[in-house]
């Protein structure tokens, strides 16, 4: 298993030369942990698919230092502009037409003309994108379809000696993957909810449609469209207000169930902001425990809970057959 590293300038300065040499590097983001690799390169991009049994048909974010760098990759226009001066650096990433001259390895589209591009927030991401000097293709730091890491600990379970560093930056703040937002087309759409609402969007675009469920399942145009993603070892119910006696219980909110066999709270105050930022954390608790299945209280579909939502229902549908 990979060691896990405390971040600072010398194993900073270790994964930039990692990175060099085309090696996956495991880094914090303030969504949940990545797992990176130079954009530019295909072999290294390649072991990305590799080290997360990921389909090749599922596109890659690429991670920059800001929004100069992001201009080299992409097609800017002004609605791209308002939104990142707007939402960047943080949890939003933004679809556009890749650029011919951008240099990025083609498998980062995974056949599309498009590419994904965030700037994150997270120091450690930050300071390891100015560092390095380039773009950074970095899914979720976790075997496909499994829930996403949070914590340094969760990438060493999920992927083992399969990242060549795994750089500790503490538990991620925000919790869930980035929303994204596809300005390629006429219409903006959102590909995958996250923290930025399409409440919050709309403010500045006037309309953004949802475009989360893809229908074509072969063919997702954003990362975390597969509708069985996330999943837990055991079964998962969602909007369960009576759970079993041997199923664990994820609350939300006040709660007096006594009836299952355990009860972990999402947020007992009922801040959805705090919801997200445990979600991955109970899941992957929860997971490796011995219960028939996991039931989940319902939670509000507003704002960031459109985004947990999103997550439940696709870990549910892992198990629905």
């Amino acid at each position: 298993m990979t060691t896990i590293l405390s971040a600072n300038n010398e194993t900073l300065a270790d994964s930039v030369d990692c990175l060099h040499d085309g090696g996956l590097v495991a880094f914090p983001t303030e969504t949940v942990y990545g797992l990176g690799a130079d954009a530019r390169d295909d072999k290294a991009v390649a072991r990305i698919f590799a080290a997360k049994d990921r389909p090749s048909f599922n596109p890659l974010i690429v991670h920059v230092a800001n929004q100069a760098a992001a201009e080299g990759l992409g097609a800017f226009d002004a609605r791209a502009r308002n939104v990142v001066e707007r939402f960047w650096p943080g949890p939003l990433s933004i679809v556009l037409p890749r650029l011919p001259t951008s240099g990025l390895s083609l498998l980062v589209s995974a056949g599309l003309e498009t590419v994904a591009l965030r700037a994150p927030a997270h120091p450690i991401a930050r300071d390891l994108l100015y560092r390095f000097d380039g773009p950074i293709a970095a899914p979720s730091a976790n075997r496909a379809g499994e829930v996403s890491p949070t914590q340094a600990v969760h990438v060493a379970n999920s992927l083992g000696d399969r990242a060549d560093l795994i750089l500790d930056g503490g538990d991620c703040r925000v919790g869930l993957e980035s929303t994204v937002l596809d300005l390629s087309g006429n219409r903006p759409e959102i590909l995958r909810h996250g923290a930025v609402t399409r409440a919050q969007l709309v403010e500045l675009l006037d309309t953004v449609e949802d475009a989360s469920i893809p229908t074509n399942e072969g063919a997702p145009r954003s990362p975390g469209q597969i509708s069985r993603h996330y999943a837990t070892a055991i079964p998962i119910r969602i909007n369960v207000t009576d759970p079993s006696s041997d199923e664990a219980f994820v609350a939300f909110g006040e709660t007096n169930n006594e009836s299952s066999a355990t009860v972990l709270n999402l947020s007992p105050s009922g801040d959805l902001i705090e919801a997200a930022s445990r979600l991955f954390t109970i899941l992957r608790t929860l997971d490796r425990a011995e219960f028939a299945g996991i039931a989940v209280a319902p939670v509000p579909n507003s704002g960031i809970g459109c985004a947990i939502n999103d997550r439940l229902r696709r870990a549910a549908a892992a198990h629905a057959d």
